[in-house]
Parts: structure tokens; sequence; C-alpha cells
């Protein structure tokens, strides 16, 4: 089992930038693979951008070109870099870890396909 901690959010103008953290407990990080979703005001929680375990990357539309999912596996920790915010990114945004051991260099945008989820964090973008 992982338990995964965010932090980094907070509130920023359009146009600015914010670099979110996810801690994750437990020995095996390198075994999963890892995503970011958010959840705005009266939405369901969506797919925002995902690492492999190799770090092969993979993003939804609406973030393309502006964030950047990272990991650093020896810290356990994944970072979604977010620059050129709107005020559309706000939300709460959750890391996740799908366990994909003996599945390869997996990478899912799929929500149901993670294992383990934080609290999540919460991104406010003024205009």
């Amino acid at each position: 089992q992982v338990q995964l901690v965010e932090s980094g959010g907070g509130l920023v103008q359009a146009g600015g930038s914010l670099r979110l953290s996810c801690a994750a407990s437990g020995r095996t990080f390198s075994s999963y693979a890892m995503g970011w979703f958010r959840q705005g005001p009266g939405k369901e929680r969506q797919f925002v951008a995902a690492i492999s375990r190799s770090g092969r990357t993979t993003y939804s539309d609406s973030v393309k070109g502006r964030f950047t999912v990272s990991r650093d596996n020896a810290k356990n920790t994944v970072f979604l870099q977010m620059n050129s915010l709107n005020p559309e990114d706000t939300a709460v945004y959750y890391c996740a870890a799908d366990d994909v051991s003996g599945y390869g260099d997996l990478v899912s945008k799929i929500l149901g396909q993670y294992d383990y989820w934080g609290q999540g964090t919460q991104v406010t973008v003024s205009s």
C-alpha cells in the first residue's frame, strides 16, 4: 500500500505558475505509474497528466504544452509544473498511483485504473 500527500497548491493570478508535489510513502514507488487528476467546482474528476515508471508522459489536451509531469524515484515524489495558468484550471488537484507491477511501462488516463489517491490540494487561479 502507498500513501500520497500533495502540496504546493494555492492562489495565483492568471498567467502565473505553480508546482505541485506529491510525496509517496513506501519502498516500491518505482512500481507505480503516477497520475494527476483535478476536480473543478461542480465538475467530475478529470485526468490531467500521468507518468510511467520509466518517465513516459501523457497529458490531457487542455493542459498539453502548459503542464509538465515529472518524477524523482529516489525521493518518492512526483511533480506537476503548471505554467500559463488560467481560471479554468481552478480545481482540487489529486495525485494517484497505479500499481503496474508485472505490466511493463503502462500509463493510464483512466481514473478507475488508479489504486491509491491523495487528499488533494486546492489550486485557485484568479482573473
